[in-house]
């Protein structure tokens, strides 16, 4: 069964997967504590119309849909802090919004484009190597963000307290609403719009239920992420199932294990 490692484009959907794992350990954290899991989801829809204004342009779509999902995410954010709008509710505002500009984007393309459902339900198999290094170039940039990790793990837990030690909690709320925004585009494309919100919640929202501190939470996403590429990955490629929803399915089989066993540990 390990031969199939030899094949380019596993070696690629591999390479891939094990770095979306990384950024949705890194990220999802962040997410799950701050009580953000729609976010995803609703950044995934935002990023839907990005898709269909690039492929009515003639243009890249990822590269549209960036910044489009990157204007979309710091508009939520801003709604957030200038209003007494929920942040569920912002979200799902500019998620109607984004899916009804996509809808419309396609409607004005008159010929039938089979690459919209490329970024709806996601092909991990098929990844491009222009795609590899678009997560790679993003994973780069997480790594630039090392140093804020504390005063962002900080601020999750005492927004408040955060605030009078004059931490910067509104910046980094832009910060981290722009950096998620990308994480989901890029992933987008490899588990599909359907499903990249699951990616960055179900391996963190797995951790949580161990894990006694909040590295240990982001160590333990990382893993259950890995856990889930390396193995869907291969039960997808055997069985001949869909990678990105067999890749996310393991994800909440060890959501639901661990649920379970730490439930009748306590």
């Amino acid at each position: 069964m390990l031969e199939v490692w030899s094949l380019p484009f596993m070696q690629r959907a591999l390479l891939a997967g094990l770095v979306m794992a990384l950024l949705a350990g890194y990220y999802g954290p962040f997410v799950v504590q701050r009580g953000l899991s729609f976010l995803g989801s609703g950044l995934a829809h935002a990023a839907f119309g990005g898709v269909a204004l690039g492929l009515l342009l003639g243009l890249e779509p990822l590269w549209v849909a960036v910044p489009f999902t990157a204007a979309v995410a710091l508009g939520i954010t801003w709604v957030r802090e200038r209003t007494h709008i929920r942040g569920d509710t912002a979200v799902g505002i500019f998620f109607a919004f984004s899916m009804a500009l996509g809808i419309v984007f396609l409607s004005l393309k008159r010929e039938y484009t089979a690459e919209a459902f490329t970024y709806l339900f996601g092909s991990i198999l098929a990844v491009a190597p222009a795609d590899l290094w678009a997560s790679l170039a993003l994973l780069a940039l997480t790594a630039l963000t090392l140093p804020l990790w504390g005063r962002w793990a900080y601020a999750t837990f005492d927004r408040e307290l955060a605030a009078a030690d004059r931490v910067p909690v509104v910046l980094d709320d832009y910060l981290l609403a722009f950096l998620v925004a990308l994480v989901v585009v890029v992933a987008m494309k490899l588990v599909g719009l359907l499903l990249v919100a699951a990616f960055l919640v179900i391996p963190a929202a797995a951790a949580r239920q161990w894990a006694r501190t909040f590295l240990g939470m982001v160590v333990g996403a990382v893993l259950v992420g890995t856990f889930s590429v390396f193995a869907g990955l291969l039960i997808s490629y055997g069985y001949d199932l869909p990678s990105g929803a067999t890749v996310v399915l393991l994800q909440a089989f060890v959501f639901t294990a661990a649920a379970l066993v730490f439930r009748r540990a306590s």
